[in-house]
């Protein structure tokens, strides 16, 4: 997909994740998959939504209503610099459990639901516009309560990849 839309001198943002997986003749292998999977980031003016259309595998763009509302810019470069920075992988699409919201760090401001794992505390940052998901590692006092819903990501196209 990222060969097409750079062909099509297109911006994009596909975040990625790195998993280390086994195969079963003992191999070790890590592994890149993307963040949100089904889901590329463009950056397009209205008038060029057909060339993303025409893409082979785009299903669709995401949209509300008729129109297409911009993402925006810096919570699209908030996720480009802070994947790389913290530990993130898909999590199952939340709407309950508390709020809070990143008072620091290269997410800071976005907001996103607490959990706790063994290992230690976790924030679901949601997308709902896609229904997706991340998990991030995070420290309690990286966080304050979120008195606001949070802000959803939207104007991305979903693919068959």
């Amino acid at each position: 997909m990222g060969l097409h839309l750079s062909a099509r001198s297109i911006d994009h943002f596909l975040p990625l994740t790195r998993s280390g997986r086994r195969w079963k003749n003992g191999l070790k292998v890590v592994l890149e998959q993307p963040l949100f999977p089904g889901y590329v980031f463009v950056r397009i003016e209205r008038r060029e939504q057909i060339r993303v259309l025409e893409l082979p595998g785009v299903l669709s763009i995401v949209r509300t209503g008729r129109e297409l509302t911009p993402l925006p810019t810096e919570e699209i470069e908030a996720l480009r610099e802070g994947i790389r920075l913290l530990s993130a992988k898909p999590h199952p699409f939340l709407t309950t459990g508390e709020k809070a919201r990143i008072a620091r760090g290269p997410l800071q401001g976005m907001t996103g639901v607490v959990i706790r794992q063994k290992s230690g505390l976790r924030l679901i940052l949601s997308l709902d516009l896609i229904m997706k998901s991340i998990s991030l590692e995070i420290d309690a006092s990286d966080l304050e309560p979120a008195e606001a819903p949070s802000q959803t990501l939207q104007g991305i196209y979903r693919s068959t990849a």
